[in-house]
């Protein structure tokens, strides 16, 4: 993968195309193959290899495994309410991965645990997930849906054709990468940028999951933290008229914070609303809201990010 990073900081970010045999090598990987976790020991799980070509892994997807590790110690009916990530090393997708579950606490509601992701001996991704015991309670939210239903939107498939140049190679990209459809509302940041032109640091679209998934809610939550991390640091780049992956562009995610809402649907149509409040000093801060076709806020997410003029 050819994602611009330094220090080691962060996985792959998601959004800049691979190149050559390492992209046709990955190829997307269905959520079921990403889920397919051994369990070794109690709280020790192992994922095998991604890929027979050495890249950079999608942060996204070791959140999701990580996650994943983390729920099958703890009861099922306690679901998922927030996880917290930090970037330490790049990940490698022809290595497998270890997932260290540390079990902090079970009290009477919540249930707390801490996972390490290893390769190759050293720690590479930590993550703290906590889950609640079913609760009633008041609800309200802020803000309400406002999109265009994902049939009024071109599928991705219908964008490619219509592109050209980086922006097009871009897209088929993205179709490949990730197990995941994509109807975007309104321009891309990354055309305008294709343009010369400087935007707003705003980017929403429409996803849904390629594939079916059973009915165990904590899948549906480990595919939402997967999209989670798609394209969110991108969004911060948009008011410069540049994009990840170019020459002068360093990016990295820092951290990242999951705050689960609602119950999810991962193979159903979700609205992923994002943004970039602040960039500043190598750094940013990017938000994201996803929701269901009805209007309801399923989760909400914000990513520190590094992101640097680097020399050509």
């Amino acid at each position: 993968m050819t994602a611009a990073r330094e220090g080691g900081a962060r996985m792959q970010v998601g959004d800049v195309p691979a190149t050559g045999t390492a992209a046709a090598a990955a190829g997307p990987t269905g959520l079921a193959a990403l889920f397919d976790l051994t369990r070794l020991e109690e709280t020790l799980f192992r994922s095998g290899p991604r890929s027979t070509v050495a890249e950079h892994a999608f942060g996204g997807a070791v959140a999701a495994q990580s996650l994943l590790a983390a729920g099958r110690t703890v009861p099922p009916e306690r679901a998922v309410h927030s996880i917290h990530a930090h970037f330490l090393r790049p990940g490698d997708t022809t290595a497998p991965t270890d997932f260290r579950v540390t079990p902090v606490r079970d009290g009477a509601s919540y249930t707390s645990r801490q996972v390490t992701a290893e390769q190759r001996g050293k720690a590479m991704f930590v993550l703290t997930a906590s889950f609640q015991a079913p609760e009633e309670g008041w609800a309200h939210q802020l803000p309400e849906l406002d999109a265009p239903a994902p049939e009024e939107l071109p599928r991705l498939e219908d964008a490619v054709t219509v592109t050209e140049g980086p922006v097009r190679q871009w897209l088929d990209w993205l179709a490949g990468r990730h197990a995941f459809d994509f109807r975007f509302a309104g321009e891309l940041p990354r055309v305008a940028a294709a343009r010369g032109e400087r935007t707003q640091p705003r980017q929403r679209f429409w996803l849904r999951s390629r594939d079916d998934l059973p009915d165990e809610p904590l899948l549906h939550s480990c595919a939402a933290a997967y999209a989670s991390d798609m394209l969110l640091l991108s969004t911060a780049l948009a008011p410069h008229a540049t994009v990840i992956g170019s020459p002068g562009v360093a990016a990295a995610s820092l951290d990242h914070a999951v705050w689960f809402h609602e119950p999810i649907r991962a193979d159903e149509w979700l609205f992923y609303d994002q943004e970039s409040s602040w960039a500043g000093g190598g750094r940013t801060l990017c938000h994201g809201r996803l929701f269901d076709r009805s209007g309801r806020l399923l989760l909400t997410v914000a990513q520190e990010g590094m992101i640097r003029r680097r020399p050509r």
